[in-house]
Order: structure tokens, then C-alpha cells, then sequence
């Protein structure tokens, strides 16, 4: 069986660099044979690639892709605290969406995420998921996402 690192290697998926917090909150941590990240926002090398409301200033289709840079986020501080390769299965997903007024399309943008996670991690990425639409996110972000995995033993 290839390990998770061989996947992304086949995928071309790097991880980026593990976001800096905002505030004051690690990145991510281990609670037993689980590790839970804080909310991570779609950052590409320090800066958001968009900002503003899905349904207004962001499309739905970009929130998605957006969705999915913030996973990828979320799997880069589950790397650096316990390395990629010791993730036997996603656990939860929960995503936040910015919406405006009447956007109910919240599903589909964190459709992003979940459906990384099964490019990457096939149907142990089959995972638990709340996609929950709010007035406002963190830096003015359309998204947020937060995972969680479980842990196969060191």
C-alpha cells in the first residue's frame, strides 16, 4: 500500500506551508490517536486569494476552490505536527462559508474539501461533515474549514 505522501506525489499536490495563526490558537493538536485543526482559511503564501460573501463577492464555483486551498491547509498543519503519512482516515469536516443574503449553497462550496480528502485519502476519506453558513469569517475570508482524522499508531 503507498503511503499518503506517495499519493500526493502522484496527484502533484504539495502541501503548502503551515498557515501562521491569526490569533491566539495552535495551528493543530493530538488528542490521543486523533488530530483536530483549528479553522484554516484559504491562504496561498500568506494572503488570501479572494475576500467578501459567497453569493455576492465570491462565486460559488471559487468558494469551492477555496474550500479545498483551506483543506490543504488543514492537512499541512497535520503534517507538521504528526507527519501526513500517519493519517489512516478523515474523521469531520466542518466548513464555514461566508454567504450572503439568501445563499444557500453552503453544501457545495465545502464540496472543495471533501472531495480532496477522497482524492487523497480514497474511501478512508470518507468522513462526517457540517458545512454552515455565517455572516462573517475571520479576515473577511468566504472560508473556513476545520478537520479532523484519525491516527494510525507511531
Amino acid at each position: 500500500m503507498s503511503s499518503v505522501s506517495d499519493r500526493l506525489l502522484e496527484l502533484g499536490i504539495r502541501l503548502p506551508e503551515v498557515a501562521a495563526p491569526v490569533a491566539g490558537y495552535v495551528p493543530a493538536i493530538q488528542v490521543g490517536n486523533q488530530v483536530w485543526t483549528s479553522g484554516q482559511l484559504p491562504f496561498v503564501e500568506g494572503s488570501l486569494p479572494a475576500m467578501g460573501k459567497v453569493g455576492a463577492d465570491v462565486s460559488p464555483e471559487d468558494a469551492k476552490d477555496y474550500a479545498r486551498l483551506a483543506a490543504l491547509n488543514a492537512l499541512a498543519a497535520i503534517d507538521a505536527l504528526v507527519g501526513i503519512d500517519r493519517v489512516e482516515r478523515v474523521l469531520k469536516i466542518v466548513g464555514f462559508v461566508a454567504s450572503a443574503d439568501e445563499f444557500g449553497g453552503q453544501p457545495g462550496v465545502v464540496n472543495g474539501a471533501s472531495e480532496l480528502m477522497g482524492e487523497i485519502f480514497g474511501s478512508a476519506g470518507a468522513h462526517a461533515r457540517s458545512a454552515v453558513g455565517v455572516a462573517e469569517l475571520p479576515l473577511n475570508a468566504p472560508v473556513e474549514i476545520e478537520v479532523v482524522v484519525e491516527l494510525t499508531a507511531p
